[in-house]
């Protein structure tokens, strides 16, 4: 068994990943969570699990069952229309997917029901670290509290406070940001827009802007509005405002058809916004003993449907080498790193070409033969 306590900062799906697969080799953990509670906050959308990285941590982590029984029938579904209206793409499920949709929320649960009692420190609100030597490190929490261990991993997210340990490097604006809003009820409420929608997603695309909507649990549709824009575009906009806000972000998407622009215009929720920002391609850092970093802390990009399957990949995988070399707590860390770097990096370049697909000049012709290439198994 790993002689030093584990401590993991950010009980996001990375981090509660990794306690996870720790915990099913004996390896106990502690995560310190910024979040007053489990329900402080809603926990996102769909989120669909690979089974080339997500589904394998799940595996590791003995929940695969409790995973399928989440899982949203359905939602592998997809369609692609013009601003028109004009379906040019449709892919029903039929069954034989390999990645089912799943609520963010209820995977995170299932995550904390497997944990043992007492894993997660809520309130717990990481504002600074530093190394004491000898591969220890102290971390300090808002609250004055302050906790030391000699093996630390930040899990969490774009804005660690304990990537400062290992790497100056802080994620840049890319270059666009996504305006989040819901439509509720939407099959009674809005059937214009949810018929547009269909059973999964809906893509939407024009060089430089359009939307991608989920049908989530309960017929309600989540659309991420997609603007290639910069920050001070959307710093003149008052979002505590929703009317006026909607109002502004819709004005880019004049002469779209009233179905789709229902979609933000008829929003019941506030929009959010969210400004994309990622780490470079390469991100990495030179071994210091100790600590390391997970998921985003380790390798932020731009949102391509494999952040949250690589974190938790990051965890299972950091997990099994710190189990497999109990002894040698660097030998597993190098063993992870090793491997984790050239992985995030090929994912990032990835995502690069589905942003350039998805809002470049030739959207979304692009986009839909890469889909229609996938069909046919090419």
């Amino acid at each position: 068994m790993v002689r030093t306590p584990v401590t993991i900062i950010g009980a996001g799906l990375g981090g509660l990943t990794l306690a996870r697969v720790l915990h099913v080799h004996g390896i106990p953990a502690t995560v310190y969570e910024a979040e007053p509670s489990p329900t402080a906050r809603a926990q996102g959308g769909m989120l669909d699990i690979h089974d080339y990285n997500g589904q394998l941590a799940l595996q590791a982590a003995g929940l695969t069952d409790g995973f399928r029984a989440l899982v949203l029938e359905g939602r592998e579904a997809m369609r692609m229309a013009g601003p028109d209206g004009t379906v040019l793409f449709d892919k029903p499920d039929d069954g034989t997917g390999d990645r089912p949709e799943v609520q963010r929320g209820e995977l995170r649960q299932l995550l904390l029901d497997s944990l043992p009692a007492g894993t997660v420190r809520w309130g717990h609100k990481a504002i600074g670290a530093r190394a004491l030597g000898g591969g220890r490190h102290e971390v300090t929490f808002a609250d004055g509290t302050s906790v030391v261990t000699g093996l630390l991993v930040g899990a969490d997210g774009a804005w660690s406070r304990i990537r400062p340990l290992l790497s100056a490097a802080r994620p840049e604006y890319t270059g666009m940001s996504c305006v989040e809003v819901y439509l509720h009820d939407a099959d009674t409420r809005h059937p214009a827009a949810a018929k547009a929608v269909g059973s999964g997603a809906l893509f939407v695309l024009a060089p430089g802007k359009g939307f991608v909507t989920h049908r989530e649990r309960g017929g309600n549709l989540h659309t991420y509005v997609m603007l290639a824009r910069p920050q001070d575009w959307f710093a003149d906009i008052d979002f505590t405002d929703a009317a006026a806000a909607l109002a502004h972000i819709l004005r880019e998407f004049d002469g779209w058809a009233p179905e789709l622009t229902a979609l933000i215009g008829e929003a019941d929720t506030a929009p959010v916004l969210r400004p994309f920002a990622a780490l470079p391609v390469e991100h990495r850092w030179e071994r210091v003993p100790g600590v390391t970093l997970i998921g985003d802390a380790a390798h932020v990009a731009a949102p391509n449907g494999e952040g949250a399957n690589l974190a938790m990949l990051d965890g299972a995988h950091l997990a099994q080498a710190l189990a497999a070399h109990p002894d040698d707590i660097e030998t597993a860390l190098t063993e992870y790193e090793r491997a984790m770097f050239p992985r995030s990096a090929e994912t990032a370049t990835e995502g690069t070409e589905l942003y350039a697909l998805m809002f470049g000049t030739d959207t979304p012709h692009g986009l839909i033969s890469v889909f229609r290439g996938e069909e046919r198994g090419d």
